[in-house]
């Protein structure tokens, strides 16, 4: 499976929690679901196995660390509050803050350009250039903020 394709069914997913308040394991599993079965959001799969244990790291990670994730995001919110913020943009935020600072297994920057392409693709025209002006601040100082999380 493809990581793109898990990053969508995460972020899918953690919007589902949000919306719904479902647990992290009910969220990827309907997302799964649906992703093999109703595929709506016309996700690449082709045939592919969905990885739901590392689509759920993602989200348990995300979702366990949103306090201090979104304590740092705030920081980088010039002029923003996280609640005035879209919840796809949210989402996608909290993602990929996780990855970058919480995860090893991916280098930062292509974290912030996956993270630019599900803004594009999930939420508004101005999107992807709000989540790169956000993230492209955060990945200069990425290393020293690597030093200041402590994952829950």
């Amino acid at each position: 499976m493809k990581r793109r394709v898990a990053r969508e069914i995460a972020v899918q997913s953690l919007y589902q929690i949000q919306m719904n308040e479902a647990t992290p394991q009910e969220a990827v599993q309907v997302a799964v679901h649906e992703a093999e079965n109703d595929n709506e959001s016309q996700l690449d799969i082709k045939g592919d196995k969905m990885d739901s244990a590392y689509i759920l790291g993602l989200v348990e990670g995300t979702y366990s660390n949103k306090v201090g994730i979104d304590e740092l995001l705030e920081e980088y919110l010039k002029g923003w509050a996280m609640d005035r913020l879209s919840r796809i943009d949210r989402e996608v935020l909290r993602l990929a803050v996780y990855e970058m600072l919480y995860r090893d297994d991916v280098p930062p920057k292509v974290v912030v350009n996956e993270a630019i392409e599900l803004a594009k693709h999930y939420g508004t025209d101005e999107s992807g250039k709000f989540v790169n002006g956000v993230l492209g601040k955060m990945i200069k100082e990425v290393e020293n903020l690597k030093s200041k999380v402590s994952p829950t």
